[in-house]
């Protein structure tokens, strides 16, 4: 009888409506807060350019709007890490606008950290950078959860989904 092999990929993917739900209950939530009331208060989901921009008055209201929006995140299963600052500048009406990049894949270098990572766990699988995945094979079920529960424990700019658990 075969011995069965078991698989797993790594990615970064974002569930896009997710992140509109997101960002929908993020805009209603201020749109009744009485802090802002009266003043701008913008969250503008590109979906296109995979990115997010917050205007408002100042940079502590911004820090607010962010606070709301991250809760919301969080609360729809999309890690914080899916957003990375990308400026801050002043916009229009003496306003602040800071633009957010949304991450939904793994980067060049951190690919390639990972498969590092794993190499160092000494484990019987092997790694293979699939674009925007990285597909981990082994005999040993247990060794691909030990790869799971080492990466979570890392400190990796792209939010990582573990799927096709096999």
């Amino acid at each position: 009888m075969a011995v069965k092999e078991h698989s797993l990929d790594i990615s970064a993917k974002l569930d896009m409506q997710e992140m509109k739900n997101a960002v929908i209950q993020a805009q209603k939530e201020i749109e009744n807060r009485y802090d802002f009331k009266g003043i701008t208060k913008d969250i503008d989901l590109n979906i296109g350019a995979k990115s997010i921009t917050l205007v408002s008055a100042s940079d502590n209201k911004i820090d607010a709007m962010l606070d709301i929006m991250i809760s919301k995140m969080n609360k729809r299963g999309i890690s914080i890490n899916s957003l990375e600052e990308v400026k801050k500048e002043d916009s229009s009406g003496g306003n602040r606008k800071y633009t957010y990049k949304i991450i939904d894949s793994i980067e060049k270098n951190e690919a390639k950290r990972i498969q590092t990572e794993i190499k160092n766990l000494k484990l019987k699988v092997s790694a293979v950078n699939q674009g925007d995945t990285i597909r981990i094979t082994g005999k040993n079920i247990d060794d691909l959860q030990i790869i799971m529960k080492h990466l979570r424990t890392l400190d990796l700019k792209a939010p990582l989904v573990f799927d096709n658990f096999k």
